[in-house]
């Protein structure tokens, strides 16, 4: 190991901005079927495609319809 490094030329990381937080969340059992059907057609495993979907939603603003009935 040296006694020292030099940084000097160094990039920031590129993925700083993607960094994600494992956490825990209930989903509904449908949904979750929903997404694991979707990953069988699409080969993406279902965790990213929720990931992928919430994105978009966050992107584009989107707001849940909360109008029940």
């Amino acid at each position: 190991m040296r006694a020292e490094y030099d940084f000097s030329a160094s990039k920031p990381n590129p993925y700083i901005k993607k960094l994600r937080r494992p956490i825990t969340i209930r989903l509904d059992v449908d949904a979750i079927s929903y997404f694991k059907k979707l990953s069988e057609e699409t080969g993406i495993p279902y965790q990213n495609l929720i990931n992928l979907f919430l994105t978009d939603c966050a992107a584009k603003r989107k707001k849940p319809n909360l109008a029940w009935k």
